[in-house]
């Protein structure tokens, strides 16, 4: 099965807690804090492995954790990191954060990696904490939490050459004449559901890749037909071959079929037709063909819509006419056809104007119907999760912490009294003035 999309959960590992100790060895008066450090989180890694084609292992497999830190030990001793967690994808991965639709990388060359979740640092140990006021201090970190993200994969195939056309006009036949491909041809409209990718190999030594991609008819970037689930898949081509049925079989005029497909890659991307393309003519082995391909030359030479007029090579998949000059023209072409950005490049602007931006407050507070204060909010609730509970020392440090944020003066302007609650998740302390 061909998968093409899939939606994924990441979690990268929290960092392991730093540990509170203490040097308690004979003849070592005052050892004074010991505790280490905890060990750093698991990150998660994208990595592309050029044995995949498709996003099929995700089907059933679609959430992915790391492992958390170890912690902190004893005279010293840091706790060991995690072990990164490698998640292999195709060539031709596109990742996008599925909440806020941003992209994070673009996976095309074998080997390539992309950490797209981040493993927590390891909380520090009451080692770190030691000052001349403090020497002996009782104050650890929890280990950060790590990155969570929902993400959305997308593989557009990887092909320097993209068969298109409509259903049935040989796209298919052709495939299979010149690669050892051996994708599904029948007699209806079709037949091809999914891109098959062969590799053409010329005499002298040359090759690339060639895909059949299936589905495009009038109306395919709205959805028509298979639609635009298949169209992502020219992006990456660098070469258009556009298969046009010269027979007339079917009652459709050559050249407005040919004029339907180049209007439908227009609207998905107008940059599709500043792609090189080469005409196929296929099925000059069957009657009025020879008389539609001169029908066809005639308009093409007044077609303004393309960059440049493509060159026509009438072709037999039947009787292999003309097919090693189709792969050789090809070839020609892609020598000469650069590699084609994906994203446009951004303007570079020498004049950088620097705006004024207040900073967002680094927590929220609100009231629920009970009259409990709640304090939310991403950095706060992040210190809180960092926070030793089990010692005073650490929890009065979270508190000053607080205080310098500013909450206690928002609890106070808000309407707060001594005795309130206040609530951070499941944690509940009281406000006193």
């Amino acid at each position: 099965m061909f998968v093409d999309q899939v939606k994924i959960t990441v979690k990268a590992g929290k960092g392991g807690n730093g540990m509170v100790a203490f040097r308690r060895e004979k003849f070592v008066p005052n050892g004074g804090p010991a505790g280490g450090d905890g060990g750093h989180g698991g990150s998660i890694i994208l990595r592309v492995d050029e044995g995949l084609r498709t996003l099929m292992d995700f089907r059933y497999h679609r959430i992915f954790k790391a492992k958390a830190g170890q912690n902190g030990m004893i005279k010293g001793m840091y706790g060991h990191k995690a072990d990164d967690l490698y998640v292999a994808v195709p060539e031709g991965t596109t990742v996008h954060d599925a909440d806020t639709g941003e992209v994070l990388g673009d996976l095309v060359e074998n080997g390539q990696e992309l950490v797209v979740a981040a493993g927590g640092r390891g909380g520090r140990g009451n080692i770190k904490f030691a000052s001349p006021k403090n020497p002996a201090p009782e104050i650890a970190e929890n280990g950060e939490p790590g990155v969570e993200r929902n993400l959305q994969l997308e593989l557009k195939v990887l092909a320097d050459v993209g068969l298109v056309g409509f259903p049935s006009v040989g796209k298919s036949t052709l495939l299979s004449v010149l690669t050892s491909a051996k994708p599904k041809i029948a007699e209806y409209h079709f037949t091809t559901l999914v891109p098959n990718l062969g590799m053409v190999q010329l005499d002298d030594g040359r090759d690339f890749v060639m895909a059949d991609l299936p589905g495009l008819i009038e109306g395919a970037s709205n959805g028509v037909g298979l639609g635009i689930q298949f169209l992502r898949h020219v992006e990456r081509t660098r070469v258009i071959v556009h298969v046009v049925d010269m027979s007339g079989m079917e009652g459709r005029d050559p050249f407005t079929d040919f004029e339907k497909i180049n209007h439908e890659l227009a609207k998905y991307d107008p940059a599709l037709l500043k792609r090189p393309q080469i005409v196929a003519a296929s099925k000059m082995d069957l009657p009025d063909s020879q008389a539609n391909l001169e029908t066809f030359k005639q308009k093409l030479q007044m077609d303004t819509t393309l960059a440049s007029v493509p060159e026509v090579i009438p072709v037999s998949a039947i009787t292999h006419s003309n097919l090693q000059k189709l792969v050789a023209q090809t070839a020609d072409t892609l020598e000469k056809t650069p590699r084609f950005d994906l994203e446009p490049e951004q303007e570079s602007n020498d004049n950088v104007v620097y705006t004024y931006k207040p900073e967002e407050k680094p927590f929220t507070l609100k009231r629920d119907p009970d009259s409990n204060w709640i304090l939310g909010g991403e950095k706060l609730e992040r210190l809180f999760e960092m926070t030793n509970l089990e010692h005073d020392e650490s929890l009065m440090r979270f508190a000053r912490q607080m205080r310098a944020m500013g909450v206690d003066d928002e609890l106070r302007a808000q309407g707060a009294k001594s005795g309130d609650m206040v609530h951070i998740g499941k944690f509940t302390f009281e406000f006193v003035e």
